[in-house]
């Protein structure tokens, strides 16, 4: 982790161990979903789908996101660590093939559950280092949301940018 990270960020990609296998059983199924993005100072608004299946007895869950409308694609893969309890949120653009590592590390607690990741936030051309986050929320049988967040504080002040509402189909 770097130095530029205050401790209570340290904290943060540190979430306690709680995580189990079903946690993600909520996500199981077919989505239709309402996208609301910010690109630049605008919000933008769009439709998507996703297919999600739990695999393993509940230790992995794996998403196929469609956006059509922005020409986008992707998978989700999310795992538990049985030992440690700590899930880790992967993320795979179907334009690279490449999954995201280390991944998002996180867990629920209280219905919600709440990833955090350390990322150059220069997008590789320097040193400045900011937290995302991934939350998930709302969680009902036929709905929940999911949204992203930046942190350039250390994790004092979040800047949401990505907020994704999703309806079970069926």
């Amino acid at each position: 982790m770097s130095s530029l990270i205050p401790t209570i960020a340290a904290a943060a990609i540190n979430p306690a161990p709680v995580g189990k296998p079903g946690d993600f059983d909520f996500l199981t199924g077919e989505w239709r979903i309402h996208n609301r993005f910010r690109e630049g100072e605008k919000w933008i608004e769009f439709p998507g789908e996703a297919t999600v299946v739990g695999i393993l007895g509940g230790v992995a869950s794996v998403e196929e996101l469609r956006i059509p409308a922005r020409g986008f694609s992707g998978m989700g893969l999310r795992l538990l660590d049985v030992e440690k309890k700590i899930w880790s949120d992967h993320w795979v653009n179907a334009k690279s093939g490449v999954v995201a590592v280390p991944g998002q590390l996180g867990v629920f607690e209280d219905g919600v559950g709440t990833f955090l990741s350390e990322i150059d936030g220069n997008g590789g051309a320097g040193a400045r280092r900011e937290l995302e986050r991934g939350v998930w929320d709302r969680i009902t049988p036929t709905s929940h949301r999911w949204f992203q967040s930046v942190s350039r504080d250390g994790g004092k002040t979040w800047d949401d940018n990505w907020f994704m509402d999703w309806t079970r189909v069926g």
